[in-house]
């Protein structure tokens, strides 16, 4: 059944991007933090922060409007449930997610501009700069994941490795609960050389550098480090082409020993493509945000890794997002 569109609610539907940049902003300004410790009044939060004091009020009220900070007086304060949200100190924190997800919005307001040319438009850093963008974007994936990994480990139990690894590893969420479920086991984790320092603090965090060798490189166009039994591919395939991962998939084949496993964890996007409504949108979130990127099919995922030389294709779970597994082997 079609839905009942009507003027209010098609522009309501493209006024949604008003709250989302309000928090977005926030979140790049670090407000929350800033406001976890004391309440503060606007100009002086502006001091603290070198930004304009009206822009910061304005700020301020619409937050306050959105019900995720209080005004009493002039000051403005935080609860305590937003704070363990936004706060850059709390343990469930999902700061670096919004900070990433303000990275992407910035490419989806020129959508129209990728969709006439085929690339991406450039993308200005953030107010904390490509260091801090790069940060937030290794946060926002332990932050994903971080709920996944229990469940997804567990359901491995029988997986038998010796040595795994990692590509794209990020900050090494995957490689230490795999390896905590594994104690016997070692890992090398592979990423781009400025990812690295946060795999290593992660790392060092989990107790398990000494069991992670951790190896800078491009997987798109340098040769994976050899010798593992088991690879583990997490939510890297839709940054890529079809043509990227025939080709990645290729040298993931090439590193893993004879009889070795490749596990990929991503979208596996119905064979129409416009359903279900997040995995749509996160094809469009590929188109605005990468290269080449794309969600793909069952059938294109069996279909590249065949060729890649792969043998015993599974979709050994069909999850919501970006939790569905495919299994492939590498024949002795």
């Amino acid at each position: 059944m079609t839905f009942p569109w009507t003027q209010d609610k098609l522009l309501d539907l493209v006024r949604g991007f008003q709250p989302a940049c309000v928090v977005a902003a926030a979140a790049d300004l670090d407000l929350f933090s800033h406001l976890s410790s004391q309440p503060a009044k606007a100009s002086c939060l502006a001091q603290t922060l070198e930004a304009d004091t009206r822009g910061l009020r304005i700020l301020l009220d619409a937050l306050v409007a959105l019900d995720l900070i209080i005004k009493q007086d002039e000051c403005y304060s935080i609860t305590e449930p937003v704070k363990q949200l936004m706060s850059q100190e709390a343990d469930a924190s999902v700061l670096a997610s919004v900070q990433h997800l303000a990275n992407c919005l910035r490419s989806w307001s020129q959508l129209a501009h990728t969709i006439k040319t085929g690339h991406p438009c450039e993308r200005a850093p953030s107010v904390r700069g490509v260091q801090g963008d790069t940060e937030s974007f290794i946060g926002a994936m332990q932050t994903f994941t971080r709920a996944q990994i229990p469940d997804t480990v567990k359901q491995l139990h029988g997986l038998q490795f010796t040595h795994l690894l990692d590509i794209g590893g990020a900050s090494g969420n995957w490689t230490a609960g795999f390896l905590e479920a594994r104690p016997d086991a070692t890992a090398t984790l592979f990423d781009l050389p400025e990812v690295i320092p946060l795999a290593q603090s992660h790392l060092a965090h989990c107790k398990m550098t000494n069991r992670v060798r951790l190896v800078p490189g491009d997987y798109n166009t340098d040769a994976l480090p050899a010798d593992a039994d088991f690879a583990w591919l997490s939510a890297i395939a839709h940054q890529n082409s079809r043509a990227q991962n025939k080709t990645l998939f290729a040298r993931i084949y090439s590193a893993l020993q004879p009889g070795g496993k490749l596990i990929v964890r991503d979208i596996v996007m119905a064979p129409e493509r416009t359903h279900p409504v997040p995995d749509v949108l996160f094809a469009v979130n590929m188109l605005a945000c990468t290269q080449a990127g794309d969600t793909f099919t069952w059938d294109e995922y069996h279909e590249d890794l065949r060729g890649a030389g792969f043998t015993n294709i599974e979709l050994i779970r069909e999850g919501a997002g970006m939790n569905s597994l495919i299994q492939a082997i590498r024949p002795s």
